[in-house]
């Protein structure tokens, strides 16, 4: 036999329209849930004691001056703490402040006779309670506090709320007062240090200014002034600076001269230097020598007027040198005088220098001791002043460190508990449960769900989609609304064929109940209604059940003819169904592995190919008993009918792979007992065309099929497998 052919899965992409399905089929435990927990949120609620609340505002400041409070850093000048709210919140529902407030408002008493039958409380249990029942929260980008006291009384919780927030005021104050009160102390213990500490200092200066004989106008001075003023220094500064650039300029200027040769030299020296001589010689020089060079044009070399001005030119330039080198000597001796008295100047100003830093050594420790002095005293000014403004401050009230904004007041209704939205959380949370519950169990439920689970699970093709509560179609007849679903089954197995010899067909499944005998019964009579010579056999040799749908006897059948008793045409019968027969099981033997495997079963389905176009096997589980898969070896096609939600997948897998492992042809599988209400995406497998043919009235039906008939019909075609013409199926 030809091995089936294998379909590459298709790729699982989760659909709204699949959460809606989820949500459709398991409506039932997500309504459940859904009233139950609705319901005791609703009674919850009404059940709850009613509790009212009120709320006190107050404003809060940090704190900036740690040691004695202080008024000249204000609070807006102070850093940014992010910690400060918290804090407060802490300190707020501290020992500090709660016991003060369980004091003034008599809690261990008024609370023990309330809600302990007159026994008197210890105040850690009353500020426990009381803790319990404030709430603290901040104000968004304020610097303001809300405390938010519950109680079943409306006057109590406001008291409470008010309590709390003067308890707290007054620790601030009380903190505030004593920190000033302690760094009083401080300041004036060290005021008093300081006054005997400039007292010794005043007397050591004395003694200084005479050891080292410091006159009244020095000692008055902040430090020895010199011998040279400062703006004597300053000139003497900016006049060696000056003559330092002369005499850098000058030096540069003769080294320059000096690297010229003879020539460039004459050219050069007249712009550097005003000579009169010097310009007159080469002014001689310059007519000399355009005189000889006109003479030398009307004259030979040896002329005597040409020898006369030659004369006169050697002894100009004689003296042109001359001249030059007495203007460079005059300019050497120059720039040497400049450094001269740039030297002299500069040793002078650093001789003042030396004997002004030894002088000023010798009297530095009185300028020291001085200076020290002065620093002392204005320290000392400086605490006086704190401590006279400590004085001050602590006399003038801190209320503004925290401040009641808004005082609380008893609430007209009460705010827990919030009966709206208790039971609205309660009707979303039962919503979210139910929801989370079906998911949940849709997660675990691994049974087959959708024809995408099946051919992605076993590569396989979905033959057919059968609706749930399909009748018989032997007593319902041919044009039973449910007949559809089968036809549909009855083509595509047909398509599936890839030889028209192969008629033997065997319907297993993988456990009980999934619907396969009626799936054999139904498709059968579909071949009938066809025109096909159909049989079916009963080869459920442990449970059989045809012969009781097909209301005969089972006295006769398969067993009877494995075992010789009986021919086939003893054992077929006939039913109510033109060209539909029915083999029952017959009587049940031991061992019907041994008669389904045997030679006579081979012979007797040979023979029935011969009779009948189709043979349908109504076969047991295929995972219950071997017979099944014995069975599956022995036909042409074999055909798995899966129920829907009803076995777990790895199941109804095995029984796929034990048809392939005895070499059966697996042709596809038949989704059986699909509930269209719930899963819409199976509606138009069968749904839409009861819904559209079903639903119109006996006279339309009528009407159309006679003007179908007057029309060439191209959606019929032939089956000659018999040998005849006979018409088989419409085209889908």
């Amino acid at each position: 036999m030809d091995s089936p052919t294998n379909f590459a899965p298709p790729e699982a992409k989760l659909h709204f329209l699949d959460y809606w399905r989820i949500i459709r089929i398991r409506k039932a435990i997500i309504i459940t849930v859904f009233l139950i927990t609705a319901i005791i949120a609703t009674a919850v609620t009404f059940i709850l004691p009613e509790s009212y609340a009120s709320t006190c505002r107050i404003k809060v400041e940090n704190d900036v001056n740690d040691n004695a409070g202080g008024t000249s850093i204000t609070a807006s000048m102070a850093p940014y703490d992010p910690y400060f709210i918290q804090t407060t919140f802490e300190i707020m529902q501290s020992s500090l402040v709660l016991s003060n407030v369980v004091s003034t408002l008599n809690l261990n008493v008024e609370w023990g006779k309330k809600y302990f039958n007159g026994e008197t409380l210890k105040t850690t249990e009353t500020m426990e309670i009381l803790k319990g029942r404030m709430s603290l929260a901040p104000v968004r980008n304020t610097k303001l506090i809300s405390i938010t006291v519950y109680s079943d009384d409306a006057n109590e919780a406001a008291v409470l709320a008010n309590a709390i927030a003067e308890a707290y005021k007054n620790h601030r104050l009380d903190t505030r007062r004593q920190t000033t009160m302690k760094g009083l102390d401080v300041f004036e213990n060290q005021y008093l240090d300081e006054s005997n500490q400039i007292q010794a200092a005043q007397q050591q200066i004395e003694n200084l200014r005479t050891q080292l004989g410091i006159t009244v106008d020095q000692a008055d001075a902040a430090g020895y002034t010199g011998s040279l003023t400062t703006e004597q220094l300053q000139a003497l500064h900016s006049r060696m600076i000056e003559d330092g650039n002369i005499y850098k300029e000058k030096a540069v200027e003769l080294q320059q001269l000096k690297s010229y040769d003879k020539n460039r030299l004459r050219d050069v020296l007249p712009n550097v230097v005003n000579d009169g001589a010097l310009s007159g010689l080469l002014d001689k020089l310059h007519e000399s020598e355009q005189k000889i060079a006109t003479l030398k044009i009307d004259y030979p070399s040896d002329n005597l007027n040409v020898t006369r001005v030659q004369t006169l030119i050697d002894t100009l330039n004689a003296q042109i040198d001359d001249r030059v080198a007495g203007i460079l000597s005059t300019l050497e001796s120059e720039v040497a005088s400049k450094k001269a008295a740039l030297d002299a100047l500069t040793q002078s100003v650093e001789d003042a220098k030396k004997n002004d830093m030894i002088e000023s050594a010798k009297n530095q420790p009185y300028y020291d001791a001085k200076r020290n002095l002065d620093q002392m005293r204005t320290l000392h000014n400086l605490l006086y002043s704190k401590i006279e403004a400590e004085k001050l401050d602590a006399q003038i009230p801190k209320s503004q460190m925290v401040q009641v904004v808004d005082h609380a007041e008893p609430g007209k209704d009460p705010v827990k508990p919030n009966k709206t939205v208790n039971i609205v959380l309660g009707l979303v949370f039962g919503l979210i449960m139910g929801l989370g519950l079906a998911f949940f169990i849709e997660y675990l439920d691994t049974s087959v769900k959708t024809i995408d689970d099946v051919e992605r699970t076993f590569q396989a093709p979905v033959l057919g989609v059968i609706p749930q509560n399909i009748g018989y179609l032997v007593d319902e007849g041919s044009e039973s609304k449910h007949a559809e679903a089968y036809r549909v089954l009855h083509t595509n197995l047909l398509f599936t064929r890839k030889d028209e010899t192969l008629n033997t067909i065997a319907v297993v499944s993988a456990g009980a109940g999934e619907g396969k005998s009626t799936t054999t019964i139904n498709l059968a009579t579909v071949f009938a209604q066809a025109g096909n010579r159909v049989l079916i056999v009963d080869s459920d040799l442990r449970r059989p059940t045809l012969h009781k749908l097909f209301k005969v006897a089972n006295n006769l059948g398969l067993t009877n003819y494995l075992l010789n008793q009986n021919t086939i045409a003893e054992i077929v019968q006939t039913t109510q169904v033109p060209n539909l027969d029915f083999m029952a099981s017959g009587k049940l033997p031991n061992s019907s592995m041994a008669i389904l495997g045997s030679v006579h079963m081979k012979q007797m389905i040979a023979e029935l190919k011969q009779r009948y176009d189709f043979i349908l096997f109504d076969s047991p589980p295929i995972l219950g008993v071997s017979d099944a898969s014995i069975l599956a070896s022995e036909v042409d096609l074999v055909m798995q009918v899966i129920q829907y939600r009803r076995y777990p997948q790895p199941m109804t897998i095995r029984a796929k792979q034990m048809i392939e492992k005895v070499s059966g042809n697996f042709v596809g599988i038949v989704l059986n007992n699909i509930n269209m209400s719930q899963d819409e995406g199976y509606y138009y497998y069968s749904g839409y065309y009861q819904d559209y043919y079903y639903s119109r009235n006996p006279e339309e039906q009528a009407a159309e099929a006679k003007a179908t008939a007057s029309q060439p019909d191209d959606t019929q075609f032939i089956d000659k497998s018999d040998g005849g013409d006979t018409e088989i199926k419409q085209k889908y």
